[in-house]
């Protein structure tokens, strides 16, 4: 990943953070973190597309987070990556991280989005 797309990785990492310390979930900061930093990754690397956005917003109660290509669109991994391979377990890293916080993911009917969406654990409430 070139720098300029690792640096918007990281600053959605630092909205993220941001957004759940303004909403008093700053319990959740690793787990979500992580899933964005994956998910933002997801879309950079394999999305295919020369745009990619990111959300993160409260529905209901439960803390929605989604990252989209404006490319083709991805399909769900067809095989797990070996045992000495560098890459390609992000989207299980997001899989474990969401059913570990017992929320729920995939990736959206077209493809070019892949979202999650988590119980919402607000501190001081």
């Amino acid at each position: 990943m070139p720098c300029p797309e690792a640096r918007r990785v990281g600053a959605m990492r630092r909205i993220a953070r941001a957004y759940l310390a303004h909403h008093g979930m700053a319990g959740m900061e690793f787990p979500v973190t992580l899933i964005v930093s994956e998910l933002v990754t997801n879309a950079i690397v394999h999305g295919q597309g020369t745009e990619v956005g990111f959300t993160m917003a409260f529905r209901a109660d439960h803390l929605y987070i989604a990252a989209r290509s404006d490319g083709p669109g991805i399909r769900a991994p067809d095989h797990a990556p070996a045992v000495d391979d560098e890459h390609g377990r992000g989207l299980q890293l997001v899989a474990f991280m969401v059913s570990e916080l017992g929320g729920m993911w995939g990736i959206e009917d077209d493809g070019t989005t892949v979202s999650c969406h988590l119980p919402v654990v607000v501190q001081g409430r």
